[in-house]
């Protein structure tokens, strides 16, 4: 395989795991407020998760779901509704550093249901899979899914990392009300773009 391959899909999955979007909110907020060491759960969660969808795209999950789009419909709004949970909480918090009391960081099941209600999750699965692995074989289904692997830990472990930088500027229980107000409103915005059909 050429190198030209390897630096275009580690690009693509760069770009599309490294922007904005409700997992790296999540995990920048998880930084700010548990710390970089707790957040790697969400991390973890949200890599593996979003690499089982991308190897389930490849296999043939894309195609399932468009013979049933109402299937889809129903994941898009559950992502909704669990984006807006999630503001709720966050918008709701006060202004501790340490987080609401009695909530833990998140976890890895939220990090992997939070990729599989993302709406971003699926576009890039898809769209990567058919330009990446589509026609191509298991091996490179298989070879394609292992450098998303790396690349996505890593974007999303630097969205947490900012985050556990950022907590200092936060010890003011005002600015911390605020920063988790702004996030609130990254995620129910996130929820109102995944609705849009």
């Amino acid at each position: 395989m050429s190198t030209a391959l390897w630096l275009s899909m580690g690009s693509f999955a760069l770009a599309a795991s490294i922007s904005p979007g409700p997992v790296n909110v999540v995990a920048l907020a998880s930084g700010v407020h548990h710390g970089f060491r707790a957040s790697l759960r969400h991390v973890t969660g949200a890599t593996v998760g979003f690499t089982l969808l991308l190897l389930l795209s490849g296999f043939g999950l894309a195609e399932l779901l468009a013979r049933w789009p109402a299937t889809a419909d129903a994941a898009r709004w559950a992502g909704a509704a669990f984006l807006l949970y999630m503001a709720w909480t966050l918008w709701r918090a006060g202004g501790a550093v340490s987080g609401p009391a009695g909530v833990r960081p998140p976890s890895l099941l939220h990090g992997a249901a939070l990729q599989w209600l993302n709406p971003k999750a699926w576009i890039a699965a898809v769209a990567g899979m058919s330009a990446y692995g589509a026609g191509e074989g298991t091996g490179r289904i298989l070879l394609f899914a292992a450098v998303y692997f790396a690349v996505c830990y890593a974007s999303i472990a630097a969205w947490a990392y900012a985050g556990a930088r950022l907590r200092h500027l936060f010890a003011d229980a005002g600015r911390m009300r605020l920063f988790n107000r702004a996030m609130a409103v990254l995620l129910a915005a996130g929820a109102a773009y995944t609705t849009i059909p």
